[in-house]
């Protein structure tokens, strides 16, 4: 009979287990980038115009008209599309949102809400780099 192999801990595994963890704690770093800019400012656009611009840090609920209606509600930086009479219901199932750069649309409406940063923001994404 054929002895096996006894299978070890060795020192290059411990090398190999820790470059594993740092592709990927590196691999989360430009999300996390982008996350941590706070929105300054909601932008309600209908049918690619700029229709309103408020600051994300206030609280307001307001009705956008078009073929249909959607209530919006801005809440000291969270925003959500909290009613509507649209057919598919997408933008209020979006929930609410948080981070630059996110958006809410509802397409049988014509209506796209972003949430936008204070800076300047970059042309290019922080995944694109």
């Amino acid at each position: 009979m054929a002895s096996s192999p006894i299978l070890r801990f060795r020192p290059a595994d411990a090398l190999v287990i820790l470059c594993i963890l740092l592709l990927a704690g590196a691999s989360l770093v430009p999300f996390l980038r982008n996350a941590a800019v706070e929105p300054a400012t909601v932008e309600v656009w209908q049918n690619g115009v700029l229709t309103r611009q408020i600051p994300a840090m206030s609280q307001v609920t307001f009705d956008v008209s078009g073929d249909y209606t959607n209530a919006i509600t801005v809440d000291y930086g969270k925003v959500a599309v909290t009613h509507s009479d649209c057919p598919t219901q997408d933008c209020v199932h979006t929930g609410w949102i948080s981070y630059t750069g996110q958006t809410i649309v509802c397409l049988p409406n014509g209506v796209e809400v972003r949430l936008t940063g204070g800076d300047a923001e970059p042309e290019i994404d922080g995944v694109s780099r």
